[in-house]
């Protein structure tokens, strides 16, 4: 006890304690995430933390080659090791190779004839120890014809079919307006994007266990859970009631977590032996099975009149698949109809192509297709402002679309579209104060503390990024999403099958639910495929859809609380509000606690979102193919040393639509999530692949920026305009700050260097400046 209370207490008084601070509540409210103290204490349970009793570990066997074929192979010497208990490969896969997620169903379990990129799986291993099964994997003897990979995109359209289903993926051939249009300024660019890994905190596990009924459970870090289990169903000759997908811990996801290579055999395996079998992919592992941004090559030209308003925009636009189609599809419609960005272009001639080569695997990544784009089309309009001797802000300022304006592929853009404002917004912003040419601040200069540049080299950038994406699936996808809310002794409970991923959706959930009832306490269940689907977790889906059903379902409960309350007044329940934990009239005749209403009763409901529809892009490109957009400005500033060409991103202002502010800490964190992915797009992250061979599948060979490369994020405008098609009218966040600070980093070394910085990640060679 301190001098001060024992005084007091001596004296007969007490002192009055501080007040607790109040727990956050409801929509707006930065309510912490449930799972926070868990996963920092190192206490969440991940899927490689499962554990079942007789458990098996599992190997999966993957191909050295980019491109061979199959001769034979050899699984006797794997069967006669001691404590091997099964071996798995083609032959051993009863049903039809399935991919979900509205994806081309192209990709084997297990690579049977013919080898079509590096680390694909050719057979798989369960042993009772885990050093065990990957001597047995080891031990598998495969005899291969090596052929010569076809790596180059280019290369694709004229070589032999590396697929039964040929090597052209998708051809979008979008026309909007007048083909003979021009402009008084032309400027041209061929740009290329790199591979880039989505990197995930934890590397790929599962666990399988077979059930009585001839099934299998499959405990995964899932991210679409029910798309998952009908592939797995389809691949293993049951019906989906049979294969239940049990969502565990994810450790962070942006992008596809689902590594079919290992989830699929992981199954087989568990069917083959009757024991549970678990498998945890070693990061090399990781690299080498799941899926990758797409390597992108783009040619442009531009059309502008003197004042710098674009006329006319053509573009070629290819896209590398790799070995399978996967989502590239989708990747080519969004880069397709998002090919001019988020200006106002009467006239549009684009060429898009997605095409398989024997490079690893493309898939969803965070922004796919929209990214690339925007670091070409903002590299043409630093090139008009240039050429024509404009502040690249003003050029763009010219451009920027607006609500009821039209994209190229015919769409009327009616959702909120404040591009001026957010490029005001960041162009506006104080710059940072330049560095001191002291050695104090050394730290300052882009080689780091002991930085081997030189003060006087370095030249300082600035340079703009604005980026769009659509939310949700498109061209027809039918996203739905249902839910379930209970209330019973005071305590709520959400079930819904939309994966936690990082995204923030259980918190949002348990918000939604304090706003609508008034209660405190709001679980949200564990998800698996017991539950109604709620789709995959990406493209702002859940926040949209999902949180849409449980705020449809909420407010059906909210009704069965207050309709007897209301009938007993002789009012409708319209005219009664819950608000902090209190149930009111209008005219005040009414006043209990949500408690006191909800005691003794058990009430549920369950609800389904599902947005207005879209269409498929038709012959020419044309078509309502998207449900929403949301938008991002970026600014750029950079110190290069020009006679090294070290970068150094000093900072990164940002101006965002998102709608409404549902959690304000949970925004924050997404958008600087996105903006230091972009980084280490912009100047580190490239997955090289000579011939097709991932050359360093590790997180020392492949250069992830880390919290010293992180630039200061200002975060200067929020625009929450609310689209009123949207649940809550918010709007999806953390994929368009990827989009645009790449090419707002590309374009600040532009200004800083002079030179074209035409490919991502930018290269030392590209930021020297000869001849100073």
């Amino acid at each position: 006890m301190s001098n001060d209370a024992a005084t007091a207490e001596a004296a007969g008084t007490t002192e009055a304690a501080p007040a607790p601070e109040p727990i956050p509540h409801g929509l707006g409210a930065s309510l912490p995430p449930a799972d926070a103290r868990a996963k920092t204490e190192g206490t969440f349970p991940y899927a490689a933390d499962l554990w079942a009793e007789g458990l098996l570990w599992a190997a999966v066997l993957r191909s050295p080659h980019a491109h061979a074929r199959i001769v034979s192979i050899d699984t006797s010497h794997a069967r006669e090791m001691p404590g091997v208990r099964a071996v798995v490969t083609h032959e051993d896969v009863p049903g039809t190779p399935l991919h979900g997620r509205g994806s081309r169903a192209d990709r084997p379990v297990f690579a049977s004839e013919v080898v079509r990129h590096h680390g694909e799986p050719i057979a798989a291993v369960a042993a009772d120890h885990p050093d065990t099964a990957r001597m047995a994997a080891a031990a598998v003897i495969v005899e291969y014809e090596v052929l010569e990979p076809v790596t180059d995109p280019e290369r694709a359209f004229e070589a032999e079919p590396l697929h039964p289903d040929g090597n052209l993926v998708r051809h979008i051939p979008l026309r909007h307006g007048d083909p003979e249009a021009a402009g008084e300024v032309v400027v041209e660019g061929l740009y290329r994007i790199g591979r880039q890994d989505p990197a995930p905190i934890g590397a790929e596990a599962g666990l399988a266990v077979p059930r009585p009924d001839g099934g299998v459970e499959l405990y995964l870090a899932s991210t679409d859970p029910h798309g998952d289990r009908d592939t797995a169903a389809a691949c293993y000759g049951l019906s989906p009631e049979q294969v239940k997908v049990v969502v565990t811990g994810v450790p962070g996801a942006t992008a596809d977590r689902e590594d079919q290579g290992f989830q699929l055999p992981l199954g087989l395996l568990a069917l083959k032996t009757g024991c549970p079998v678990k498998l945890t992919a070693t990061r090399e592992e990781s690299f080498l099975g799941h899926v990758h941004r797409h390597p992108t090559l783009l040619r442009y030209r531009h059309h502008a009149d003197a004042e710098g308003r674009v006329v006319k925009v053509e573009a070629q636009i290819l896209l590398d698949a790799g070995a399978y189609a996967d989502t590239s599809s989708d990747a080519l419609a969004a880069a397709v109809a998002f090919a001019c960005g988020p200006y106002v272009v009467p006239n549009a001639f684009i060429e898009g192509w997605a095409v398989r080569t024997n490079n690893p695997p493309s898939g969803h990544v965070r922004g796919e297709g929209a990214m690339q784009v925007c670091a070409a089309y903002e590299a043409q309009m630093d090139k008009i402002a240039k050429k024509l001797g404009l502040d690249p802000a003003e050029v763009r300022l010219r451009n920027v679309l607006a609500t009821g304006d039209v994209l190229p592929t015919g769409q009327t853009v009616t959702c909120p579209a404040p591009v001026a404002e957010l490029l005001q917004a960041v162009r506006d912003f104080p710059l940072p104060a330049l560095p001191k040419d002291t050695p104090e601040d050394e730290w300052l200069l882009p080689g780091g503390p002991e930085g081997a540049g030189e003060p006087g080299a370095v030249r300082r950038g600035v340079g703009y990024g604005i980026g769009m994406v659509h939310m949700l699936g498109a061209e027809g996808a039918d996203e739905v999403s249902t839910a379930t809310v209970k209330v019973q002794d005071g305590v709520a409970t959400v079930l819904c099958a939309a994966v936690e991923t990082g995204q923030g959706f259980t918190t949002l959930a348990r918000q939604i639910v304090q706003e609508t009832l008034g209660v405190d306490e709001v679980h949200v269940a564990p998800v698996d495929t017991d539950q109604p689907p709620a789709g995959p977790g990406c493209r702002g889906r859940h926040t949209w859809v999902s949180g849409g059903a449980v705020e449809r379902a909420a407010k059906m409960v909210r009704t069965q609380l207050l309709q007897p309350l209301a009938h007993q007044f002789g009012m409708s329940t319209e005219l009664l509000q819950i608000a902090d934990g209190k149930i009111t009239s209008y005219d005040g005749v009414l006043s209990t606690t949500v408690a006191e209403a909800l005691e003794g009763k058990e009430l549920w409901a369950t609800a389904q979102c599902r947005p207005h529809p879209t269409g498929p892009l038709d012959e020419s490109g044309q078509g309502d193919a998207f449900v929403g957009m949301s938008f991002c400005a970026i600014r750029a500033v950079v110190d290069v040393d020009i006679e090294i060409g070290s970068v150094r991103v000093v900072e990164l202002a940002v101006a965002q639509d998102v709608g409404r502010v549902l959690n304000p800490a949970q925004l924050t964190a997404r958008i600087e999530a996105g903006v230091t992915q972009g980084v280490g797009i912009a100047l580190t992250e490239n997955l090289r692949t000579p011939r097709g061979l991932i050359r360093h599948p590790d997180l020392t060979g492949y250069a992830l920026p880390t919290a010293l490369d992180a630039p200061d994020i200002r975060i200067v405008k929020l625009v929450e305009e609310r689209d009123v098609v949207a649940p809550f009218g918010a709007k999806a966040v953390s994929a368009v700050p990827v989009v645009a600070s790449p090419a707002a980093v590309a374009s600040a070394v532009r200004a800083a260097t002079g030179r074209p910085v035409n490919r991502l990640p930018v290269r030392p060679q590209a930021a020297v400046v000869t001849g100073n």
